[in-house]
């Protein structure tokens, strides 16, 4: 399978009635008619498949009822005007008097019936049966020459969304189009970049097919694509006047002796990411062997509670990290209700440990969150989000994005939900999708990496969501610019080189 990827996208992402939305409300304000943007769809596609395929033998189109189809249609007729070979598939017309009908009426190419469609060796099939707001599994026809073209490896081109993907979740619908490229129109959504929709893309182009960026003022997206554009302008910047402390101060809470080497990663992605004092906050049982390792990075005896509050008294933490290699056999919770009520308003990052702690009983952190003044980012994995948030995990009907949002309000607190397609959420309902997930992050210790980014961009001042943003992008940048044999260790050092190009 090819690695998706994405090309000059927008950072808002719509939702496919927000969508839809904006298709009304462009229409209304003109100087664009429903079938001129239809028209201009189709033609920016056919154009990309001369151009991506001038080699192919032949061009099937298929086409569904709606304005999708309609899509097809011209595309199918601008393609047979440049001299292409061309096939049009379809099972039904598109509804009359409509914009759909009016495209399948100016198309001269001869309908075939779908079901007899066979995908042409050596050609290229237009997947112009459904887009973004298909809301029912692929069935008949058009679920069968899915597989069939699955099946041959055929080079496929979809028209929004390869038909069979949620445009909401990126899930398959029954079966699904696997396409080598994916055309969209104004901006992406939540479908492109959700697996396995984002995999079912290929590569994704969006283009301008005449809506303005004005509607987005009626509409209002809450969602984004995460990119540097979203956050670079809250970057901390480095001032001459500032010392080590007042560059932000971070305090990593270390796991025993045999798993104290979690904590030490958070300690110096943190360093990395540009707080100024770091310390470490270990268990006896573990001081030895972190202070053979950390020169950079401060130690400190921590066990209870009270040894906590004299370290912060001492140190005085912007951002705290808690969880990764803790350990369950110790007082993790009761060590993270300390936090939260000690912390005054810093960052608390909680991680793994610091997370499955909570799995019998979510809302005793739940409730620490509220009365704490510190602000707090939780980072699940799938089974960590499941352990705390089992309703919502277990509702099949709510996509991942909608998911991590509920989270994040429910928490009150911002929600890294991790993955090849992580979703940032805040409790405002602000929420991001990262574009850029490597697979060279299923190294151990690299969550922990990421929680020290986060802590350390926080400890800086930077807004907490934008936080969390930011450090998931260059955690992700990171690792595919090192590229194959990566480990967690390799990751702290490659922060220094982003952030200077990010930072002009």
């Amino acid at each position: 399978m090819q690695r998706a990827h994405t090309t000059g996208i927008p950072s808002e992402l719509l939702l496919p009635d927000e969508m839809a939305q904006a298709d009304r409300i462009s229409i209304s304000q003109g100087p664009f008619s429903g079938y001129d943007l239809m028209a201009n769809a189709g033609s920016a596609i056919a154009a990309i498949a001369l151009e991506r395929y001038p080699g192919a033998i032949a061009f099937d189109v298929l086409c569904g009822p709606g304005n999708n189809g309609g899509d097809g249609y011209v595309i199918a007729r601008l393609l047979q005007h440049h001299g292409a070979r061309v096939v049009v598939w379809a099972d039904k017309p598109p509804k009359a008097r409509t914009d759909a009908a009016r495209a399948a009426q100016d198309c001269p190419v001869q309908v075939r019936p779908l079901g007899s469609f066979v995908p042409t060796a050596g050609g290229v099939v237009i997947d112009a049966l459904f887009g973004a707001g298909l809301g029912r599994d692929l069935a008949g026809s058009a679920a069968v020459a899915a597989k069939s073209c699955r099946n041959v490896g055929s080079t496929v081109v979809s028209v929004d969304l390869p038909s069979g993907v949620s445009g909401e979740s990126g899930q398959m619908l029954g079966a699904a189009f696997q396409a080598d490229l994916t055309v969209t129109f104004f901006r992406l959504k939540p479908g492109h970049l959700l697996e396995p929709g984002r995999t079912l893309c290929g590569e994704t182009v969006v283009v301008d097919i005449g809506i303005g960026d004005s509607v987005l003022e009626t509409i209002q997206p809450m969602a984004f694509v995460n990119q540097p554009q979203l956050w670079t302008q809250k970057l901390p910047q480095p001032r001459r006047s500032q010392h080590k402390y007042s560059r932000g101060s971070v305090a990593v809470f270390s796991g025993g002796v045999t798993s104290s080497g979690a904590a030490r990663l958070s300690a110096m992605a943190a360093a990395r990411a540009g707080a100024g004092a770091v310390t470490v906050l270990s268990p006896a049982s573990a001081v030895t062997t972190n202070a053979a390792h950390l020169t950079s990075i401060m130690l400190a005896r921590v066990e209870t509670p009270d040894e906590m509050n004299a370290a912060f008294a001492n140190r005085h933490p912007d951002a705290v990290v808690v969880g990764p290699g803790y350990g369950l056999h110790r007082p993790i919770t009761e060590m993270v209700l300390a936090v939260l009520k000690s912390l005054s308003g810093g960052t608390v990052v909680l991680d793994a440990d610091a997370l499955t702690g909570f799995r019998s009983d979510p809302t005793l952190l739940f409730d620490a969150v509220v009365p704490s003044s510190a602000k707090v980012v939780l980072t699940p994995h799938q089974g960590e989000f499941s352990r705390l948030f089992p309703d919502l995990a277990g509702d099949a009907a709510l996509s991942k994005l909608r998911k991590a949002r509920a989270a994040a309000k429910r928490v009150g607190g911002v929600v890294v939900y991790k993955g090849p397609d992580t979703v940032i959420a805040a409790p405002d309902g602000r929420a991001a999708i990262n574009a850029n997930g490597s697979p060279y992050l299923a190294t151990a210790g690299s969550g922990d990496v990421l929680a020290g980014i986060i802590a350390g961009l926080a400890a800086q001042g930077m807004p907490v969501f934008e936080v969390a943003c930011a450090a998931v992008w260059l955690h992700a940048e990171a690792a595919t610019r090192f590229g194959p044999g990566l480990i967690a260790e390799d990751l702290p050092g490659l922060m220094p080189p982003l952030l200077g190009e990010l930072m002009g």
